[in-house]
This record gives C-alpha cells, sequence and structure tokens, in this order.
C-alpha cells in the first residue's frame, strides 16, 4: 500500500520530555499497549543507529512481537525505526516520529510507510492511536 498512514497528537510535555519516552525501555513498557487484551509490554533496545529493538507485546492470545532496527535519531525532534511484525506479514515499514514544539506542550507527528496492504494499514491506524493515547495519559500522570 503507497498511501503513508500519519497520525499527530499534541502532547502535555516538551520535545525533550515525549523524545526520552520513545527511547527509554521502561517508559515504553507502560504505554506500548495497543489495546484491550495486552496485558504486558516487554522492551529490548539498543538506542543507536543500526542498533536493534524487539517489543513483545503479550495477552491472553499469546505474544506479538515487533522488531526493528533505529535508522534516525535526532533528539529531541526526530526518531525513525524500521518496524516488523506478522502484522507487517514480517516485511520491515518504516515508522518515523517527529516531535515540534506547541504552545500546549509537544507535537507529534507519527508516519508509518511501506505498510503492505489495506488491512496492515487499518490495523496500525487502530493500534498507533490507541499507543499514542496510552502515551499522552502516561506524560499526563507524570
Amino acid at each position: 500500500m503507497n498511501e503513508p498512514l500519519v497520525i499527530q497528537r499534541i502532547l502535555p510535555a516538551t520535545c525533550e520530555e515525549v523524545f526520552a519516552a520513545w527511547t527509554n525501555p521502561a517508559s515504553i513498557q507502560a504505554w506500548m499497549c495497543p489495546g484491550p487484551g495486552v496485558t504486558s509490554t516487554v522492551v529490548q533496545m539498543d538506542l543507536q543507529i543500526d542498533g536493534e529493538f524487539r517489543i513483545d507485546m503479550r495477552g491472553d492470545w499469546g505474544i506479538s512481537s515487533h522488531t526493528g532496527r533505529y535508522r534516525e535519531i535526532t533528539p529531541p525532534a526526530r526518531l525513525s525505526f524500521t518496524w516488523c511484525s506478522v502484522n507487517t506479514h514480517n516485511r520491515d515499514t518504516l515508522v518515523t516520529i517527529e516531535l515540534t514544539p506547541h504552545p500546549a506542550g509537544a507535537q507529534l507527528t507519527l508516519t508509518h510507510t511501506d505498510l503492505p496492504d489495506t488491512q496492515s494499514w487499518t490495523d496500525h491506524q487502530g493500534g498507533w492511536n490507541h499507543i499514542l493515547d496510552s502515551l499522552k495519559a502516561e506524560i499526563a500522570r507524570g
């Protein structure tokens, strides 16, 4: 599918704080749960260019693993990484997080490209929206 998935959120934090939330495994474990039924998330990451990460989302249905490599790390403005899972048909896709200052905190723009088909696009739209809502709630909690 050629259409990129683009989602924006205004988050009540600085760009530095939001960037840190995306680059700290303990933080990611707290908010990267894409929907009801996900009981825990386990994160392993090597935060450097071409460093690998693995995110295992666990639920009653089993484990959904997501892997990738960091392509760009530009604090506090941009983070880009490949994203591969059964929901991308085990193909690498690309996720880019862009952060810009906003009067209410930081504007986050998530762009996910190279999704293989409409179902994958739709599944990721729902998952990323839920994840970004969880991130916003986690930031608001402090």
